[in-house]
């Protein structure tokens, strides 16, 4: 399948290109604004179906609305009807096209042209009313007030927020890329305006507030939760703005004769993640918890965990190695320890599933 991306080498159109890559059997055309007549021919003579992105958001010319939203548009119909071809068309329109602006005029006019298109050459075409899309390479002070806002925090610049009651709303590029591929797939008869799912609403405060947790989760190592919807999506975008010299931060690390220390994340309600290290003949603990709970995974080195039962006295001995991983549970209500009982340091990875809290630590010294 040969797919026409135009815009190819802008913010939606680059996940695009993307993705479409990344399919068995697919091959991309790019055309752009600059290319002539021919070129358009050209590709649309190979062309299977065609994604149209080619836009102007933000011109020095509000004319370049019409020329390059309205223009290139009527071009690509009027090609398309010249050859008589019956292609999918997706487009890439705005939820301004029916607003009384040069933009939304703009999109307006071109959607007309793209169902005269359905109509009179029998065209399969999608019409995206898109609202703000946001994600990975969206252009600060361009795009979105999303990518203006992720760029700044990430570079400790100043955001400007006029009302921070105002609610936008929010298409991730995943799931518009998404969306274009499901239809490419299997392209509607006819002209359909399709919506792209989920769709999300936020205030600007809330979206600026949000960015500030996730810049701020590094000095207090407390991650937001960022597993599933709008926070995931927006946790991404942050991240994908970050300057380079910000891929990596530093984290505590307390040492004391036994070996180190270090916690690596902290979650709200799913407890935190570190490591430990510990000297050959070292051990480490000795003390019971009533309620928490701990995961041990040995990643290099030689174990042995020793656990006692605080009634009984009843003892259970475990030997683990990073050779072979195992994971062991501390069990409330059972003193324990770990010694390395190798010959090199032992490196630990450990869970734990609260944050350690110094004023209710859970924690009680006792022999094993």
């Amino acid at each position: 399948m040969k797919v026409l991306v135009t815009g190819a080498n802008g913010f939606i159109g680059e996940n695009v290109v993307v993705r479409l890559r990344e399919r068995a059997g697919t091959e991309v055309l790019i055309l752009t604004r600059g290319d002539d007549d021919s070129a358009w021919q050209a590709a649309l003579a190979q062309a299977d179906a065609v994604v149209h992105l080619a836009g102007e958001n933000h011109p020095t010319d509000p004319a370049a609305f019409d020329t390059v939203n309205t223009g290139l548009t009527q071009r690509l119909c009027q090609i398309l009807q010249s050859m008589g071809k019956r292609i999918p068309v997706l487009f890439s329109s705005s939820a301004q096209a029916k607003q009384d602006n040069p933009y939304g005029r703009s999109k307006w006019a071109a959607e007309e042209a793209l169902a005269q298109l359905a109509q009179g050459n029998g065209n399969p075409v999608a019409i995206y009313r898109l609202p703000g899309v946001f994600g990975k390479w969206c252009r600060p002070n361009y795009n979105s007030v999303v990518a203006t806002f992720c760029h700044n925090k990430a570079r400790d610049l100043p955001v400007r927020i006029n009302d921070v009651k105002a609610q936008i709303r929010l298409a991730y590029i995943d799931d518009v890329v998404s969306a274009f591929l499901d239809e490419l797939e299997q392209p509607s008869k006819g002209l359909t305006y399709p919506m792209v799912s989920p769709e999300y609403t936020i205030t600007l405060g809330e979206l600026s507030e949000q960015i500030d947790a996730f810049k701020n989760c590094r000095s207090t190592l407390v991650s937001e939760r960022v597993g599933k919807d709008f926070v995931r999506a927006l946790y991404a975008t942050y991240l994908s703005h970050l300057p380079t010299e910000k891929f990596s931060y530093p984290i505590p690390q307390h040492t004391d004769p036994r070996g180190v220390f270090v916690e690596i994340l902290k979650t709200p309600d799913s407890g935190q993640v570190s490591y430990l290290t510990a000297y050959p003949g070292v051990t480490r603990g000795g003390h019971y918890h009533h309620t928490k709970t701990e995961k041990f995974l040995v990643m290099k080195g030689e174990a042995l965990f020793r656990f006692r039962h605080l009634i009984t006295n009843q003892l259970v001995e475990i030997r683990t190695s990073g050779s072979t991983p195992q994971v062991v549970d501390t069990i409330p209500g059972w003193a324990h320890d770990i010694t390395n009982v190798g010959t090199e340091e032992m490196l630990v990875m450990l869970w734990a599933n609260e944050i350690f809290d110094r004023a209710n630590p859970d924690t009680i010294v006792s022999k094993v």
